[in-house]
């Protein structure tokens, strides 16, 4: 299979990744260190910046043209950046989020999202840890991933808003979409060429069940990616030319198990019509992500980056097989439109997923590998 001579200078790369990645046993022994006070802040960040470094080259290495520091700083996707906006903290209770994998259900249990002031950015997020990723990401384009403004509201919704603060909830949204504008404002200014929103609502929203707990607390299950996608558009409105972005969907990752299930066809002609991104990391490893159908809703200047390979197993995919499902895709969206990456990050939480950094670092090589013999 070959696809158009096009150039491949600008984000999302035809090989890519979403983000996070298995981190190393020195990292999880100097952050428990860290926690019991045997070393303090700057040297757990020591480690943290040789380890960012190694991870670095190793996705130059494969062949990946952009790096990420494989959220090695953080211990969750979202929290980590979601609790240092102004105006939120976690609350008292803690929630129950279910997921699920062949082996049967892993209950996590995180600590509730509560908006307990006025929501704003005091000082730009993840920007040293930016700023460090791009200092050691020599050939390739540094990438940062940051949660979308819709993960703030989605498991709490309503209920996390206290009335005394935000008596009109579009007094929220208009503060949580002007504070994401500052975040990206700060990070262009820094260099940031390639911003990734990760969104598991959008996603979400397509399983039946997630649609049915939303509409159970009272909300409007059937129209809330609209107002999602409204708000990440505000959220980007006055980014740099220069600035790539993009948006992940994924289903839920954690320790190789899932949330929800189902294709993107609920959101589908609303999400790639609207949503104003430079393309969309989708995955699509097994049956519950459905078909490539709401594909054919997909604008001519947007790219797709399909998640075929992924990151719940170990075992290696077939190259084959991949050509073969890009190929599928191609009844839907043009080849010259498509990417292909892993379906979601090997380590959205710092547990990580039950593979090895040998299959993580394989699964990437064989991404480079087939996107090269796909698109040339």
């Amino acid at each position: 299979m070959t696809g158009p001579e096009e150039s491949n200078a600008k984000p999302p790369f035809r090989a890519d990744h979403v983000g996070s990645l298995l981190r190393p046993q020195r990292l999880h022994k100097a952050r428990q260190d860290h926690a019991d006070g045997r070393i303090d802040a700057a040297e757990l960040r020591g480690v943290e910046d040789e380890a960012i470094r190694e991870v670095v080259k190793a996705q130059r290495d494969v062949g990946l043209k952009s790096a990420t520091d494989g959220e090695f700083r953080r211990a969750y996707w979202h929290q980590d950046f979601i609790l240092q906006l102004d105006g939120i903290r976690q609350g008292d209770a803690t929630t129950t989020v279910r997921f699920q994998n062949a082996d049967g259900v892993v209950e996590w249990q995180p600590a509730a999202l509560q908006i307990a002031g006025k929501v704003g950015l005091a000082e730009p997020i993840f920007l040293d840890a930016f700023q460090h990723l791009a200092s050691v990401a020599e050939g390739v384009t540094p990438k940062l991933t940051i949660p979308s403004p819709s993960m703030v509201h989605y498991r709490g919704g309503k209920t996390a808003l206290d009335p005394a603060i935000y008596p009109d909830v579009e007094e929220f949204w208009n503060d949580l979409s002007a504070a994401y504008a500052a975040e990206v404002r700060a990070l262009a200014d820094a260099g940031c060429t390639y911003l990734q929103l990760d969104d598991t609502s959008l996603a979400y929203l397509n399983d039946e069940k997630q649609r049915a707990a939303i509409a159970e607390r009272g909300e409007d299950a059937e129209h809330q990616h609209l107002r999602y996608i409204k708000q990440i558009n505000a959220a980007l409105a006055d980014r740099p030319e220069g600035m790539a972005i993009t948006t992940h969907l994924c289903r839920g990752n954690y320790r190789s198990s899932w949330v929800a299930e189902g294709g993107y066809d609920f959101v589908a002609e609303a999400l790639f019509g609207e949503l104003d991104v430079d393309g969309f990391f989708l995955e699509f490893d097994d049956h519950r992500s459905g078909g490539f159908e709401p594909l054919r809703y997909v604008p001519r200047h947007k790219r797709v980056v399909l998640g075929l390979v992924t990151t719940k197993r170990g075992e290696l995919e077939s190259k084959d097989d991949l050509k073969r499902r890009i190929e599928e895709a191609t009844k839907y969206v043009d080849l010259d439109q498509l990417c292909l990456s892993p379906q979601c990050g090997f380590s959205s939480t710092v547990e990580g997923n039950a593979l090895t950094y040998e299959d993580q670092i394989a699964k990437l090589r064989l991404i480079v590998e087939t996107a090269a013999e796909v698109w040339g």
